[in-house]
This record gives structure tokens, sequence and C-alpha cells, in this order.
């Protein structure tokens, strides 16, 4: 019911090396949280533990039984099935066994039926009939449609909040003594944000959780494992206090030359300790070779910046000016998602689009980008209009295939000032990286430089924090701060929405509703009816 990681190292195949001496322990019925900057090895920690891959050094021991969620599950494969998605977050022998089960389905018609049997039987004796039963279960509190068939219902068929809501329903329940959880909170809409965290609250399993959600982390974490400057360290409190304890840290670390000798004596500790462990087996060699090697690669070098040096992220969007009026929206609607509704959207205005999952606040993102129509209404945009848009799955195909510096450099032609350019973003060691390489928060910083460097007066913004490590998503609301344009954009995350100006809620009857600020917004959301919450907004459809 416990988990304790020592002196974990890692480097991806051909890469550098990701981490090193990695240390901590979360004690039994703890929940806690892993943060760090985007690419510092939040997830391959969890992925480490979970047994998806091995360290290269170190040690660590999960008590009691384990399950674990991915970032993307059920994300991957549209054509799987809702039941190749829970299968995979089984415990061990189930999933093995439904793996089975799922090939030897397949594979019927080829054979004499007795690979099926046999699976069938396997799958009946480890308990596959009883987790059906709690599949059933966790989608009738989760799922707005009834699913008869898991093994026939499709994961395309249910929108990603719902996906993410049954795993976690089923995960959250199913009295497992530890639970790695991988961004829980994507997808989410924010009704199902405080489910989250009402659920994680009540649970008695041992939590080790990443997550960016800054709200989320205030209310459920109470410890907080930093993955920064190679190595880690620990704040037994709550995200609150975090930044503060942070600050101090830093400070008591002293100046730099006193970080530098802390920083040589530890390298120089731990390769020491690696010399012992090879003088008792040989098998160790090779890391106590590597060890030496950076301890002296290390000192050759000499006094270098601060080993836990800040993020530092510089975002410019500076817009342009336009009309007053930027966008007029006259009895716009699409079938199946909203109803007619008439707005105006004004120059300099922060508006958030908002409301439960499945409600269609992407699809008219994209036709205000130009990239669908409206099944009914007149969607017209003032003059000096020019708008740009980021996607919440950054999927961009004309990204494909190319290095980060090739896209900045189709904007800036000059090499130079393009790996300027990505070094305020922090991109600059990943320019000669191709986009589909990089992580899901170096995705959405690079597509945010664009956004910038391309000079758009309107951003039309699709979850633009979701993948961004906290550092990243406070730069980039300081910037929309000064931004001479109009922001529009569809977010889940409270601290994000609380920096918007205003609220446009779509609810799950269609109806569209004017929100005067956050506070109001937040109490709609919350609102258990239609009813409620027009008591706390301004209608923009007709409820005749």
């Amino acid at each position: 019911m416990s988990i304790t990681v020592s002196e974990l190292a890692y480097a991806p195949p051909g890469g550098d090396q990701l981490f090193f001496d990695v240390s901590f322990g979360v004690a039994p019925g703890e929940h806690a949280a892993l943060v760090g900057a985007n690419g510092v090895g939040k997830s391959t920690i969890l992925r480490i533990l979970s047994g998806v891959i091995e360290a290269d050094e170190g040690e660590f021991n999960v008590l009691g039984t384990m399950l674990s969620m991915t970032q993307d599950v059920g994300m991957s494969r549209p054509t799987d099935s809702l039941r190749d998605m829970l299968i995979e977050v089984a415990p061990t022998q189930l999933r093995q066994a439904g793996r089975r089960l799922a090939a030897a389905e397949r594979n019927l018609g080829n054979d004499d039926g007795m690979e099926y049997a046999e699976a069938l039987a396997d799958w009946g004796d480890l308990g596959g009939y009883e987790l059906e039963t709690k599949w059933h279960a966790a989608a009738d509190r989760s799922v707005k449609t009834k699913i008869d068939d898991f093994a026939r219902r499709l994961v395309s068929e249910l929108s990603g909040g719902e996906r993410k809501r049954l795993v976690l329903d089923l995960l959250l329940t199913s009295g497992s003594d530890v639970l790695l959880l991988d961004e829980p909170d994507n997808y989410l809409d924010i009704p199902t944000r405080g489910w989250l965290e009402d659920r994680i609250l009540e649970t008695k399993s041992t939590i080790l959780m990443v997550s960016h959600d800054r709200r989320l982390l205030e209310r459920v974490a109470n410890k907080i494992v930093v993955i920064e400057g190679s190595g880690a360290w620990v704040h037994g409190g709550s995200y609150t206090t975090f930044p503060e304890a942070r600050a101090k840290r830093q400070e008591q670390l002293g100046d730099d030359l006193k970080r530098w000798n802390d920083e040589e004596r530890r390298l120089f500790h731990h390769m020491k300790i690696m010399k012992q462990r090879a003088a008792q087996n040989f098998k160790n060699a090779t890391k106590a070779n590597a060890a030496e090697t950076r301890w002296e690669k290390f000192v050759a070098a000499g006094p270098p910046p601060p080993p836990v040096p800040d993020q530092k992220i510089h975002v410019r969007l500076r817009g342009a000016d336009a009309a007053r009026r930027v966008a007029k929206l006259d009895d716009v609607a699409i079938d199946g998602l909203f109803l007619p509704f008439s707005e105006e959207i004004h120059h300099g205005e922060r508006v958030g689009l908002i409301g439960p999952n499945g409600t269609g606040k992407t699809h008219l993102l994209d036709v205000l980008a130009g990239k669908g129509q409206p099944t009914e209404g007149i969607v017209g945009f003032g003059p000096r209009t020019s708008v740009g848009m980021f996607t919440q799955v950054n999927n961009r195909p004309e990204f494909a295939n190319r290095t980060a510096l090739d896209i900045v450099r189709d904007r800036l032609v000059d090499e130079e000032k393009s790996m300027r350019a990505l070094a305020r973003y922090g991109l600059h060691v990943n320019a000669r990286q191709e986009f589909p390489t990089l992580s899901g928060g170096q995705k959405a910083r690079l597509e945010i430089l664009c956004l910038e460097l391309d000079g758009h007066n309107v951003l039309l913004l699709d979850e633009p924090t979701d993948n961004l490590d906290i550092e990243s998503s406070e730069a980039l609301e300081l910037a929309l701060d000064g931004f001479e344009g109009t922001v529009i954009a569809v977010s889940h995350d409270r601290t994000f929405l609380e920096t918007l100006d205003r609220f446009i809620m779509i609810t799950d009857g269609g109806e569209v509703f004017a929100l005067p600020d956050f506070d109001v917004a937040m109490k709609a959301l919350a609102a258990p009816d239609t009813t409620a919450s027009i008591k706390l907004a301004k209608p923009l459809t007709s409820l005749s």
C-alpha cells in the first residue's frame, strides 16, 4: 500500500539522460502529485512503476495491488472496443487473459474453437465476469447512453470525457491499494473534475498522479514530488503552499558556487556508491563507469548556472488593431448540439466557451475558424480580422515530419532568430526534433509560438493549457493579459478561466447563456438543471 523509489535513472533509447538519482516515497493512503516542466520524465516514472519500461538504474517497490492509467487511455485507437480499453486498466493477470480472449474471438472460424473455449475459461476463472459486472456499474454512472455489449461498442462512440470518467470511476472504486494516474483530469469538463476531486478525497488508495490542474492539486494532493535538476525533492504539503516552499528552497541553496559544489559532491558520492557496488558485482561496472563519466564531465565544465534553474517561458502575443465588432453570430445553430443563438464579440474581449463535454464548444470554435459551417445562421467578421486557432489535440498534419526549427523558420526565415524564438519557449533543445516526437506540452508550446509569430488579432484556443506544465500555463496567461487582440477559449482549467472576462455557456439541452464573470460561470456550471442556470445567466437562445 506504499511506493518507494530509490536512485531511479532513465535515458530513452539513443537519447540523453532524462533523470537520475530520483528518490521519494509515498506512504499508505497518501495522495501525491508528480510535478515538473514538460519533458522532465513524470510520465516515464509512472511507466517504470507500472512495469511498462525498465529503469536504467535504481530500485522501486510498490506494496499491495496496483492499477494504472495512461494519459491517453482510450484516445489512441478509435476502432478499439470499450472492452479493449477497459482490459488495459485491469489487473495484470486479467489484462493478459482479456487480451487472449479478444485475440481468440478474432481467430474464430480459423480453428476448431478450442483456443476460444480455453481463453473464455481462463477469463472466467480469473474473475473476468465479476469484472464485467463492475464495468456495467461504472458505465451506468459515467456514460449517458446505456452500454449492453462492451465488446461491440467502440470507444469512438463515447466522448473523450466519457471514456476518461468511465476508466476513473472503475479505478477509484476498485479497492486497489495503489493507483498510478497520468493526467486524470484531461478531457474532463468542470463538473466532472469536481466529481474526480471528490472521489480522490474519498478513496483510501495510495495515489501517485501527474496533473497540471492547479485547482485539483490544491484540493487533493497532500504531497508534492518535484522532478527537476535531473533529480527529485519532496514538499510534504498541498500545492497551495508549494510555490512558497520552492522559493524558500531556492533561496536556501545559496549562491551559484555553493549550488555547483553541492551538485559536484552529490555526483561524486553517487559515483563512489556505484564503484562499491561494482566491486561487489561486476554487472554494475557499466553503471559505475557511467557515473564516473558524468562526474568528470561535470567537473570539467566548471561552475555552471544553478542546477535547478527556473523554467523561463516568454510568450509575446501582440496582436493587431481590428474593428470594434470582431464577430457577429446571427441565429447560429448546429443540429444535435445547440439551438440558434445570437451574440456579438468585441475587440479586446476574453470570452470563455464553457459547458459539459459534448455540447458543441469545439464545433463552435471550428465554425469561427472557418473549418466548418453552422446548420443554421450566419457568422460574420469585422474588417482587419485575422483568426488563428490552437487545437486541443495539437493535430497539425502540415507539421508532420518537420522539425521544430523548420516550422519556426518558415515564419522567421533567419535560423538565428528562429533559435532565439524557440529558446523563449524553452524549445531550443528540441529544435532538431520532428513534431510528432515532441511531448504534448512541447507541441502545445510550439503551436502557441506559431500563433505569436503569425500575428493574429483573434485567437481561438481549444484547451490551451491541457498539456502545458504549470509554469508554461502561467506564462501563457501573462501573455494573454497583455495581448492587444481578442481571445475566445474553450477550457476546463479553472485557474485559466478565472483570467477571462465573460462566458458563453452551452448546456446539455442545447440552450446558450451569457454569463458576466467567473463566479457566476462556476455557479451556473454547478447548477443541477437549466432552470437554475436561467436564474444566473442571460439566455441567448429562445426557450419556447
